[in-house]
C-alpha cells in the first residue's frame, strides 16, 4: 500500500525523468524513444524503481544497458530538477516495461 507521499514523489519522478529521456535521449540512446510508464517508490523514498517503454523495442535490452550505464549521470540531472522538493534524490534501477508487448501479443492472438 502506498502513501500519499509515496505517490506524490513517484508522479514526480515520473514526470521529470521523462523530461530528461526526451531531451537527453538523442545525445546519449541514440535516437531511441524512451517513455517512463511508471515509478515505484520505497516506503523510505530511498530506491525508486523506474519502469521504461522503449521503441523501437527490437533492441530494448542493449538501450536498457545504456541507461543503466548512465545511470548516475541520470540522478544527477534529476536531483537539480527536484533538489527544492526533496531531501534525498533516491536511487534509481531501471527495468522494461513490456506490458505494451504483452498487449499487442494477445491482440494478435486474437485476431
Amino acid at each position: 500500500m502506498e502513501t500519499t507521499r509515496q505517490s506524490k514523489v513517484s508522479r514526480l519522478l515520473q514526470k521529470d525523468l521523462g523530461l530528461i529521456f526526451q531531451q537527453e535521449g538523442r545525445n546519449l540512446f541514440g535516437g531511441k524513444m524512451i517513455s517512463v510508464t511508471t515509478v515505484r517508490i520505497s516506503p523510505d523514498l530511498g530506491l525508486a524503481k523506474v519502469y521504461l517503454s522503449i521503441f523501437p523495442s527490437e533492441k530494448s535490452e542493449e538501450t536498457l544497458e545504456v541507461v543503466r550505464m548512465n545511470t548516475k549521470n541520470i540522478r544527477r540531472i534529476l536531483g537539480t530538477k527536484v533538489g527544492k522538493q526533496l531531501r534525498v534524490v533516491p536511487e534509481l534501477a531501471f527495468y522494461i516495461d513490456d506490458s505494451l508487448d504483452y498487449i499487442e501479443n494477445i491482440d494478435n492472438l486474437l485476431s
